[in-house]
């Protein structure tokens, strides 16, 4: 990645890296302090405008591609913005709250999350629903298929791991929709992990041991694909996704936002491509990172920072001393 970055070179691509858990951790902290209150849309209110200083101090030419909405419906962060304080020219997705409900019910596994890539890598996902398949790294390419069944899945990704499908867990947004994928897992012999709502760290927790996930399936936000589809890049993971469209007018506008077929299967190249980083702060406690804990003047956060260049995950804690006379969100 050429990103933020004189030619080419580790150590600034690095500093990039840090740059961006500098962004959502401002995201996290802020949104914070609405967790638990009830208060969604105040909770993304302030992580947006956090997120939107932070991004100042980051060196690149950025343009949002996956954001808050179309510039008629968000202030901040809307598709097209331009973003960064100048250098390489970036797409930049975002989700300065990845789980406004989740945030608002204090419930677990919500996030602030923003991935990188150079201009053009990431797909131009318009906000309508994906069906999508994900899974760790490590695994044979084509492991799995959004076209085969539930079952069939299981027995290849059991194969391929050397397990039984009763060792296997998958993970899916708990809805009406997804009865089906359920009852056919379970039929199957797996288990069965549901949650609430953040369906990108539903999908990254494939390629954390840690999280005891072995695939995630469901249909979720198109946007959300595209961030978590930038998190398995990183780590070798594999995804499909498959946008879902309601009517005529949305399948049209996909058309122009993405060229081609819009109801094509989209391989995990397709949505995010060449070198990209992608970083995470916890909000609440999940599966993958703890949530932002706030004490008197101060606070401490929980992040993650994936690299495609280097196959790298490192984790982060930040303490935070919000009397100090150089703090800011920024």
């Amino acid at each position: 990645m050429s990103g933020g970055i004189s030619p080419r070179g580790e150590v600034s691509d690095r500093n990039l890296a840090l740059d961006l858990v500098r962004v959502v951790e401002a995201a996290a902290l802020a949104a914070s302090h609405w967790m638990g209150r009830g208060k969604k849309d105040e909770a993304d209110g302030a992580a947006v405008e956090a997120m939107r200083k932070a991004f100042d101090f980051v060196a690149i030419d950025g343009v949002v591609v996956i954001g808050e909405g179309e510039m008629d419906e968000a202030p901040m962060l809307y598709i097209g913005e331009r973003v960064g304080s100048g250098g390489p020219p970036m797409d930049i997705a975002v989700d300065p709250v990845e789980g406004t409900e989740l945030t608002a019910k204090g419930h677990p596994n919500a996030l602030a999350v923003v991935a990188l890539a150079d201009r053009g890598n990431f797909l131009h996902a318009p906000d309508v629903y994906m069906d999508k398949i994900a899974v760790g790294g490590g695994l044979p390419d084509g492991v799995v298929d959004l076209d085969a069944s539930v079952a069939e899945n299981l027995r290849n990704l059991a194969k391929a791991k050397g397990a039984e499908v009763s060792d296997l867990t998958l993970c899916c947004l708990e809805r009406e929709r997804h009865e089906r994928i359920i009852a056919h897992a379970r039929e199957a012999g797996a288990r069965i992990m549901l949650i609430d709502a953040g369906d990108v760290a539903g999908a990254i927790a494939c390629v954390l041991p840690e999280s005891g996930i072995d695939i995630y399936i469901g249909a979720g936000g198109a946007p959300e694909g595209v961030l978590a589809a930038a998190a398995l890049r990183c780590v070798g993971g594999q995804m499909q996704g498959r946008l879902l469209f309601d009517d005529d007018e949305q399948r049209e506008r996909a058309r122009g936002m993405m060229g081609g077929d819009p109801g094509r299967t989209l391989s995990i190249t397709d949505m995010a491509k060449g070198d990209v980083v992608f970083a995470a702060t916890g909000i609440t406690d999940g599966s993958m990172l703890r949530g932002v804990r706030r004490f008197g003047h101060g606070a401490v956060t929980h992040s993650l920072v994936m690299r495609s260049k280097s196959g790298t995950t490192r984790y982060i804690e930040a303490h935070f001393d919000f009397r100090a006379k150089s703090w800011s969100l920024g």
